[in-house]
């Protein structure tokens, strides 16, 4: 047994040593029989390609001249026009709230009251006082008239009439006072107080505020406060909302804030439809400048190149590359100074894939619109 498995081993032995010595020339064979078949694979009887090189699918858009404007954006923040909180002038128990929370409601609407039942009877006591007043001073003058009376006396009777008369008015200021009325046509908030309350000068019944017109409030950095002034119009949208709005600029600060080296503005827009709600937030956008037939391409179909700016253009099935000049950036285009002209059928997609010569295919053709 031992001497056949020392047989086995000196086999395996001299099976490696044999394959070590044979396995350059067995490499060259294999190499030599890979190429004929490449070659083979490539070659076709008329001596040309076995294979088209495959085409790129891409996007693309003919250029055509358009507007270019060129936009500054910033933030700001829509306040209304008017907003108060709403307080009685005088103090007394809460007899009557003749309103409705988030209602609108129309300047000088009487809104809720205050215990007047004192005043009242004060008011009355003083008017049933003035016809008596009023028919003393009478005989007073005709007995003025005649010489009868000093004019003392009836400058006296007069001024009583007179004082009379001012405590009258006094009293119904006073009741005035316990009446609660719109200072402004607006929208009521919630109501903070109910019948029944003691009322006095700090405790807010409600809030009124005045949503048309809105007012936008923005600033503007140092080096562009003389974009704006009285009279600028400006654009502006809201928070999940794509609709465009626009408003114009009524009134500008008169110096730049000390801290912030910023110039605060305003604007008015006319939100008839009371749509936007004050404290949102607005992205403005003040228009600088207007290029008018200007060739303009979406950003991402011009990239950087060893320090050039180039794009793709379609001509013959295949992609030409092209150098271009840029002008002006907005978010989404650039403008064209040289390099495309109008009518280029630009290729709009894969640009990172193009390269020179390549096929391409046009999947789709896209309007191409300045931002």
């Amino acid at each position: 047994m031992k001497k056949k498995n020392k047989i086995i081993v000196i086999a395996t032995i001299a099976v490696i040593i044999l394959s070590m010595a044979f396995f350059p020339t067995i490499k060259r064979l294999l190499a030599s029989q890979n190429g004929s078949s490449v070659n083979g694979n490539q070659s076709s009887p008329g001596g040309g390609s076995g294979f088209a090189r495959s085409e790129l699918v891409v996007t693309a858009t003919i250029l055509k001249p358009q507007t270019l404007n060129n936009l500054f954006r910033i933030r700001g923040v829509l306040l209304p026009d008017e907003e108060v909180d709403l307080t009685f002038e005088s103090s007394g128990k809460i007899t009557d709230i003749f309103f409705e929370e988030g209602s609108f409601v129309q300047e000088g609407t009487l809104l809720a009251k205050v215990n007047d039942a004192p005043l009242q009877a004060e008011l009355k006591k003083l008017e049933s006082q003035l016809p008596l007043a009023e028919d003393r001073l009478y005989r007073q003058q005709t007995l003025l008239e005649k010489d009868a009376i000093s004019q003392e006396t009836y400058q006296s009777v007069a001024t009583q009439l007179e004082t009379l008369k001012a405590d009258i008015e006094l009293v119904k200021a006073r009741i005035k006072q316990t009446e609660l009325r719109a200072p402004f046509s607006g929208v009521l908030g919630l109501r903070q107080v109910s019948e029944g309350a003691y009322a006095s000068p700090n405790v807010v019944v409600s809030n009124l505020t005045k949503i048309s017109p809105l007012k936008i409030e923005f600033s503007l950095t140092e080096n562009f406060v003389n974009l704006i002034r009285p009279g600028s119009e400006v654009a502006f949208t809201v928070d999940n909302s794509l609709e465009v709005h626009n408003a114009t600029v009524y009134a500008v600060e008169s110096r730049l804030d000390v801290n912030t080296l910023s110039l605060f503005a305003r604007a008015r827009y006319d939100n008839s439809e009371g749509k936007i709600k004050p404290g949102q937030s607005a992205s403005i956008q003040i228009k600088l400048d207007e290029i008018n037939d200007a060739i303009v391409i979406p950003s991402i179909s011009s990239i950087k190149e060893m320090g050039r700016d180039i794009a793709y253009v379609y001509r013959n099935g295949v992609a030409q590359e092209v150098e271009v000049i840029t002008g002006m950036r907005t978010a989404a285009s650039v403008e064209i100074v040289s390099g495309l002209s109008v009518g280029d059928t630009l290729l709009t997609t894969g640009v990172m894939q193009l390269r020179s010569g390549m096929p391409v295919r046009i999947d789709q053709f896209i309007e191409n619109h300045a931002n």
